[in-house]
């Protein structure tokens, strides 16, 4: 199929799209990257080749070229406004949809792309009054003005988009939509599996007995990692971040929910010096703590050095170390009535927010064989880190912030603004926002940069996934803190039920 359609270009790209939005891409990815080098080189290398060019053909190809790492600049839309004022009645609505889904591939300072992410907001929620509402155009354009395709979280898309197809006929072609559903279902049974291996492993801790305060939310914690990585090669870092997201959540309500501070500051120094001797120094129920997480990070240690022959343990040591340090800071803050200033507080809760923590684990889980890769991923990958991680804590401090708040919480991101600079909660929200959609272009462009390295690639797509996921986990209140929000329903949707065949 993907041959055939090689003399279209516009065709090429709706296939490569759609086997995305599927889920399925990863099958053919020699292929789709022969396809977008060839349709680079005929029709977006030059600015001469945009001349003439079908709107629809620029967005979808600038979208998806941006994605892969290409070299598009937005000047391809320059003549977007003198195009659509003067065919603002007859323009195509697809065509719309995929502007509108182009424009959050920006990155800061292009002010073209802004104009055509705000036209086309503002076009497409006009039309959706417009559309039937029982069709699949109107199911489209509420989704995407909902949530922009690039902020999802592809394992969800695939099978809300699978279901979409399956009640349109001739949406999508119907070998794609068999070989979908099939590799959707054979996909969820391997979940399955991990998550079972994941249980095991939470139950043999004993934590949701012996540490009975803590959150009992291993499930939750998988769904994070699927979010993260849900291809089958990715077994062992599913299972491997699967402890690593519930050890920190345990640890997070070690320091927020139940320990002194001065318990609090003998864990974080038992932590920084990893010595399984000093554990003396800490009550019974920490002892507990510290050392099911010390075994369970020298396991992951043991098992990476026999499998890569690379020695791991300083790096995540380090990692946890910082973790720990930035729960205490807040412990601290929390404890003194302290409120730090918002670039004081956006600091350490780039930390808190367990982003580094979770992406070091990462580093080594990928297709990276050598010191010398990992040293060269971290370097190159740093900022990205940093931009994900402050994603995942502004739309985390969002959603939480009210519950937090009645509860007597740690100061947040809304609060240190507000005290800072009198803005009310509804400003403080509305900047927060602004600040999410800076990050994105910020982190956009650490994205393309790395693109074309396949270790770093692997590393890349986790850590966007990252913050997609917090996105998905907390878009619609505290779905990892109440996950009768939202939470447990995609938990059966993902992980439990299949997808129904077409027959």
């Amino acid at each position: 199929m993907i041959q055939k359609v090689t003399g279209n270009p516009l065709n090429s790209l709706a296939l490569v799209d759609n086997l995305q939005r599927l889920g399925i891409s990863y099958h053919f990815e020699e292929e789709i990257n022969q396809v977008l080098e060839l349709i680079y080189d005929d029709h977006f290398k030059t600015q001469e080749q945009w001349n003439g060019m079908d709107m629809n053909l620029r967005a979808l190809g600038f979208r998806l070229l941006r994605q892969h790492g290409y070299h598009v600049p937005q000047e391809i839309f320059h003549d977007f406004k003198h195009k659509t004022e003067h065919v603002k009645g007859d323009i195509d609505v697809v065509e719309m949809l995929n502007l509108y889904e182009a424009s959050y591939h920006s990155f800061e300072d292009e002010s073209i792309l802004d104009d055509v992410r705000d036209f086309t907001t503002e076009y497409l929620k006009q039309i959706r009054d417009t559309i039937d509402g029982s069709s699949s155009l109107w199911s489209l354009v509420s989704h995407a003005l909902e949530f922009p395709l690039h902020w999802r979280v592809p394992r969800v898309e695939a099978k809300w988009f699978i279901e979409e197809c399956k009640k349109t006929s001739g949406m999508i072609d119907l070998t794609l939509m068999e070989l979908a559903i099939l590799d959707f279902n054979m996909v969820q049974a391997i979940h399955l599996q991990d998550l079972k291996y994941s249980s095991r492993w939470w139950r043999n801790t004993c934590w949701n007995k012996k540490l009975s305060f803590c959150r009992d939310q291993l499930v939750e914690n998988f769904l994070w990692t699927v979010g993260v990585n849900y291809l089958p090669k990715f077994r062992l870092g599913r299972k491997t971040l699967t402890k690593v997201n519930t050890m920190i959540t345990t640890i997070d309500d070690v320091y927020d929910v139940y320990g002194t501070l001065d318990e609090l500051q003998k864990f974080t120094d038992v932590t920084t010096r990893w010595d399984i001797n000093a554990i003396e120094e800490l009550p019974n129920y920490m002892k507990i703590c510290f050392l099911g997480f010390y075994n369970t990070i020298n396991e992951i240690t043991y098992d990476n050095l026999t499998n890569t022959r690379l020695l791991i343990l300083p790096y995540l040591k380090k990692a946890w170390a910082d973790l720990c340090k930035s729960f205490l800071v807040e412990a601290k803050w929390y404890q003194s009535g302290h409120t730090p200033t918002f670039q004081e507080y956006l600091d350490n809760a780039c930390i808190s927010v367990s982003g580094p923590t979770i992406l070091m684990h990462c580093n080594f889980l990928t297709s990276m064989t050598s010191t010398q890769e990992i040293l060269q991923c971290m370097e190159r990958t740093d900022n990205i880190v940093r931009y994900s991680s402050l994603i995942c804590r502004l739309v985390n401090d969002l959603a939480t912030f009210s519950d937090e708040m009645a509860r007597g919480d740690n100061p947040k991101a809304i609060n240190c603004y507000m005290n800072e600079t009198g803005a009310t909660e509804a400003e403080a929200r509305s900047y927060m926002k602004l600040l999410i959609s800076k990050t994105w272009k910020k982190l956009n462009k650490e994205v393309t940069g790395v693109a074309g390295s396949q270790f770093l690639q692997e590393f890349v797509d986790c850590a966007t996934n990252l913050a997609r996921m917090a996105q998905f986990m907390y878009g619609e209140g505290d779905g990892f803190g109440r996950p009768e929000l939202v939470t447990k329903s995609y938990i059966l949707s993902l992980l439990i039920n299949p997808i129904q065949g077409l027959h």
